[in-house]
């Protein structure tokens, strides 16, 4: 009887053991799957975006500091705000990105390479939690995968994975919301632990980028929208006072430095104290209107170089367009008594709002939210093109049927036509790829890529210190700054003059003025100087 009962606890280890094995394998190919993926989303992000732009080096010598010394360039240890630049140029950046970024210096050292590969994380891990979420909403991997599939191939994504700026955070912020969201909203009351990472999810938007804090109560007034209960009332409630108290932190810092937190706003919008509140809304209608425009959306995207390549087409490509366009239509139509994706349209339409505020028409960093929602919305038409949803598939999947009066058509036509639509897909990114590819590097001006060469032709001469002058084109100092920190350079090598202030006679400068006096011009780098005072 023993010899038996051995055999059999032998034969179970065995199975226990291939089956771990198995296990670690399908482990071992995920991780190796993703970190190619991962590998081709990157492929180039350093040539296909030259040099650095000020902003990004505003925001990488900050986190380079902060990796050093815990404080950034102005101010005290650990801040919850960080200023950037002087000389009437000053800007206060959000806090998550140069607190994570630290830590990557801190481990590796500061380089432009590992600043752009940050960026292109958090782009890339948004992507990767899009379409878990469709997987967890449709209860399908083919949803999944072609939700995951757009969201890497969208222009308005993959440039935006280029650019050490803080809205490239964004995506990743809102889409860890929509997943703790989701997770909570399954059961008829969300307690502390769902309301924790709720509150949790939205600081984590408020706290990265100035639209953040916009979207952050916007989203957390959303929230009503699952209050169909007294239970679901008060879990509503629970959340919202936790994520008020993750405010206070930035109440007593707005209290202490007033009117920083609004200064932005107030220097891109058209919303300025003491404006008739009539101008106000009717503007607001119109950029708001603006901010959706097919055109932009669909043909030219942001009319900034630096953030889409100009001839490259729009920002999100046709085939997810019409997906998500079409998804919205059975929201609205079989949808909107689901508190789910009541939230989801709610969560499109206020999305717009940050952009709409503002008085530059499609700035896609201000709206970097809106794609997230537009590629989450392929979920219905994906469900309603791949037929009856499966028996274990969440309640959230059932079949949609087809919009309003429109005749449903056979499962075989309607997988036709989603097979149409995405090889459409692939055909217009491979167009793109092609286009940024070989345009994108040609965008030296918009990313400061001549600083580069004045900063060398500077550091080679014998004299120090480098003088660095501020102009008509900006706070270039912090190029120096951030180059020297790469290189090991200490910062005794330079001096940053004040406004108005020069250097005396022998003195090296590098100057973003677009002129200067009594000099001697040693070198011109696109629209900078290096010369030599007299």
């Amino acid at each position: 009887m023993s010899a038996q009962v051995e055999n059999a606890f032998a034969g179970s280890e065995s199975v226990r053991r291939a089956a771990l094995k198995i296990l670690n394998w399908r482990l071992a190919l995920w991780v190796a799957g993703i970190a190619l993926l991962f590998r081709l989303f990157t492929l180039g992000i350093t040539t296909s975006t030259p040099g650095f732009y000020v902003d990004e080096s505003g925001l990488a010598y900050n986190a380079y500091l902060v990796s050093r010394t815990g404080a950034g360039e102005f101010g005290p240890r650990f801040p919850l705000y960080f200023e950037f630049y002087t000389n009437g140029f000053t800007q206060y950046c959000s806090p998550t990105q140069v607190y994570l970024l630290a830590i990557v210096f801190r481990v590796f050292g500061p380089s432009i390479f590992l600043a752009r590969m940050f960026s292109a994380l958090w782009i890339f891990s948004a992507c990767l939690l899009l379409g878990l979420l469709a997987k967890r909403v449709s209860g399908r991997n083919a949803t999944a995968m072609i939700v995951t599939a757009a969201a890497l191939l969208t222009p308005w994504l993959f440039e935006a994975r280029g650019i050490l700026m803080e809205p490239h955070f964004v995506p990743f912020a809102v889409t860890v919301f929509l997943l703790a969201v989701y997770e909570a909203q399954k059961s008829e009351s969300w307690g502390w632990q769902h309301a924790i990472i709720l509150a949790g999810s939205l600081a984590l938007l408020t706290y990265c980028y100035t639209s953040g804090r916009l979207l952050g109560g916007l989203f957390a007034v959303g929230l009503f929208s699952f209050a169909t209960s007294r239970q679901r009332l008060v879990a509503v409630g629970r959340t919202w006072v936790l994520y008020g108290l993750t405010l206070i932190p930035l109440l007593i810092y707005n209290l202490w430095h007033p009117g920083i937190l609004t200064r932005r706003l107030y220097e891109i919008s058209y919303i300025r104290p003491g404006m008739a509140l009539n101008h106000i809304a009717s503007e607001f209608v119109r950029r708001y209107l603006e901010d959706q425009s097919l055109t932009g959306l669909l043909l030219i995207g942001d009319y900034h170089p630096r953030h889409h390549v100009p001839g490259s087409g729009g920002a999100i490509l046709f085939a997810t367009f019409l997906l998500a366009a079409f998804g919205l239509l059975l929201v609205i139509s079989r949808g909107l008594r689901d508190p789910w994706w009541r939230f989801v349209a709610y969560g499109l339409a206020v999305s717009v709002v940050p952009g709409a505020i503002t008085i530059e028409p499609f700035h896609q960093m201000r709206l970097m939210a809106y794609p997230v929602f537009l590629l989450l919305l392929m979920v219905p038409a994906l469900e309603w093109a791949m037929g009856r949803e499966t028996k274990d598939a969440p309640r959230h999947s059932a079949r949609w049927s087809a919009p309003f009066d429109i005749p449903e058509c056979s499962r075989s036509t309607r997988l036709a036509l989603l097979v149409v639509l995405l090889v459409a897909m692939v055909v217009q990114a491979f167009h793109f790829q092609t286009i940024f590819r070989r345009d994108g590097p040609q965008r030296e001006f918009d990313f400061d890529v001549p600083y580069k060469a004045a900063y060398d032709a500077a550091v080679a001469q014998p004299g120090r210190p480098i003088y660095l002058e501020d102009g008509f084109w900006g706070p270039a100092y912090i190029h120096a700054f951030w180059y020297a920190a790469v290189e090991g350079r200490p910062l005794t090598e330079f001096a940053h003059l004040e406004a108005g202030k020069k250097a005396p006679p022998g003195g090296v400068v590098i100057s973003s003025a677009q002129n200067c006096k009594n000099c001697e011009v040693m070198k011109r780098s696109g629209v900078y100087l290096l010369y030599k005072s007299n």
